[in-house]
């Protein structure tokens, strides 16, 4: 059982690409990174998830864990995540979606085409 404080993680990424193929999927995590960026700057950063924390379930957590969420994903170093860097750190987060991340690519593209 999980500590009162622990955040328990449970990936539905599989069942939504399941449900809304790879195309759809993409689009859900494209509009993710709409809602959690900061408008202005195009880009999610730490101040933008402080103020999106209520969305995610994520209260609780301190401003050095979302620095630390933002860095993981920084892949350019630019103190925040464009739309590329979300996309890539989600995947990332998803061992099933790593797994069959190669049909996925394969599916969408051939939608492309």
């Amino acid at each position: 059982m999980a500590a009162r404080d622990e955040i328990v993680f449970e990936d539905f990424f599989p069942a939504m690409v399941e449900k809304l193929g790879a195309e759809g999927f993409m689009k859900e995590l494209c509009n993710g990174f709409r809602l959690l960026m900061d408008g202005e700057k195009g880009v999610i950063t730490v101040e933008s998830l402080k103020k999106n924390l209520a969305l995610l379930g994520l209260q609780g957590m301190s401003d050095d864990e979302l620095v630390c969420m933002v860095s993981e994903g920084d892949l350019n170093g630019d103190g925040g995540l464009d739309e590329m860097e979300f996309c890539t750190m989600m995947f990332r987060l998803s061992p099933d979606l790593m797994k069959s991340s190669r049909t996925l690519l394969e599916e969408a593209l051939v939608t492309e085409m």
